[in-house]
């Protein structure tokens, strides 16, 4: 933000003192301030909807952070009708994928974009002690199929989150965004700006503006990596006995 004002700013002073003696800021054509108007209109919307874009983009992969949480959270809980020995052995099961989730993938996710081959293979392993046991009572059995559907929803809602490590825009869309801004922020000196504070100071204010909402939209695209992003705080809440 401060670079696009210096920019701004300089270039401003260099065009002024450049300038012919006998030129007249004030003369600027109305199709000039029409077309700037517009630009600016256009830009604008534009800005809007991809923020918008990328915000939905970043809940929607928080949501499946909880959906994952949630589905292995009543995986571990419906298993209380099991022996003891299979209950236990499927809640270990379902901690060790939690931990390494918390402690391990989300750091790979973070660096590299991507998950690890060891989070799959700990799903399915919770997959196998589930489908692999063969209820004995009628009341295990009714518990059997909804324990399959928990651990098809956990995995489907893995695979959703792997979808959601790497940045979604586009690189024709950010040539579009970058060049509109720049467009928008030449039509500043198109309209023959004096360097009075005043008009300095807007616009750099407007040219800040437009980098602060250019990184926003950088920062929101790729949703566990940058900044502002999705959290593990789901199976923190869900599993506070893992240590995150």
């Amino acid at each position: 933000m401060l670079a696009a004002c210096s920019v701004v700013v300089i270039i401003t002073l260099l065009r002024h003192r450049t300038a012919p003696e006998d030129e007249d800021p004030s003369e600027t054509p109305d199709v000039i301030e029409y077309m700037t108007m517009w630009i600016g209109v256009v830009y604008a919307i534009v800005l809007g909807l991809a923020i918008a874009g990328v915000w939905e983009g970043r809940s929607a992969a928080q949501d499946h952070v909880q959906a994952e949480a949630v589905a292995l959270h009543e995986v571990s809980e419906r298993v209380r009708v099991y022996p003891a020995d299979i209950r236990d052995r499927i809640r270990a099961d379902v901690n060790a994928y939690v931990g390494h989730v918390v402690n391990t993938e989300w750091k790979t996710m973070a660096d590299d974009g991507r998950m690890t081959e060891r989070g799959t293979e700990l799903l399915q392993r919770v997959r196998e002690d589930v489908t692999d046991y063969q209820p004995k009572t009628d009341f295990e059995a009714q518990a059997y199929q909804p324990l399959l559907d928990q651990v098809t929803a956990a995995d489907q809602a893995r695979n959703a989150r792997a979808n959601s490590t790497g940045e979604t825009m586009p690189g024709v869309v950010w040539f579009g965004l970058i060049a509109g801004g720049v467009v928008t922020i030449g039509m500043i000196f198109a309209l023959q700006i004096r360097r009075t504070p005043r008009e300095l100071v807007l616009a750099g204010l407007f040219s800040a503006l437009i980098a602060f909402l250019l990184f926003l939209i950088w920062d929101f695209d790729a949703p566990y990596s940058r900044g502002v992003t999705a959290s593990a705080e789901p199976f923190l809440e869900l599993f506070p006995q893992i240590k995150g």
